[in-house]
């Protein structure tokens, strides 16, 4: 789930923040973005138009070596945006499938792999977004960001925690409530031309993309 993610983004970061105080905004805003970067193709591609877990792990090498070298808070804040969006894209390889309910594991699809043209299948260590064990690694993730951060990212670690709890207690509930809105309130209330943008999954049998 997204919190997961943004919270291992500062995890990444926190090191660098730790070890070059002076630089520890940059550093720390660069890997919570980049953990939550991924998922901003939530509804236009989900886990292939911005997961790239071979490109961004390339991409975060670099960057890496740059910062390294020539340490300012562009190349720090760039380094641990595209560790955080490699590592997000690699994580969610061991989590579930695409399908509505990833409990179910139905789907064998993951990660696009863009290299390699084809989808990567769910390895379930990790069941499905929500599930206990993510709510878990949220909060094993969480403890020593709430030791070594202070100021708003503390505040930013707690945010995540509150915001995985009530997604997990209600991550089963969702799919019966997605599918609700869809058929009997944005099929209505939608032109065809939006209505086409919402992913089949969402859908009940409307046709949907």
């Amino acid at each position: 789930m997204l919190p997961t993610h943004a919270l291992v983004g500062l995890a990444l970061a926190t090191p660098v923040a730790l070890v070059v105080p002076e630089l520890a905004p940059a550093a720390l805003l660069g890997g919570l973005v980049g953990g939550i970067l991924p998922d901003l193709d939530l509804y236009v591609g989900h886990r292939r138009t911005l997961h790239y877990p071979e490109y961004f792990s390339i991409g975060a090498i670099g960057a890496t070596a740059l910062a390294v070298f020539v340490p300012t808070a562009p190349t720090v804040a760039t380094a641990c945006l595209l560790l955080g969006a490699a590592v997000h894209s690699v994580m969610d390889v061991f989590g579930g499938g695409l399908e509505l309910r990833p409990w179910e594991a139905t789907s064998d699809r993951a990660v696009y792999d863009h290299r390699r043209s084809e989808w990567l299948a769910p390895r379930r260590w990790v069941r499905y977004d929500g599930a206990p064990e993510d709510l878990l690694l949220s909060v094993v993730v969480a403890v020593p960001l709430l030791l070594a951060l202070d100021g708003v990212f503390r505040w930013g670690v707690v945010s995540a925690l509150v915001v995985a709890a009530v997604y997990t207690a209600v991550r089963r509930l969702l799919p019966s409530v997605a599918t609700r809105l869809v058929d009997h309130s944005l099929v209505q209330a939608l032109p065809d031309r939006l209505l086409a943008r919402v992913p089949a999954r969402y859908s009940g049998g409307h046709g949907l993309s």
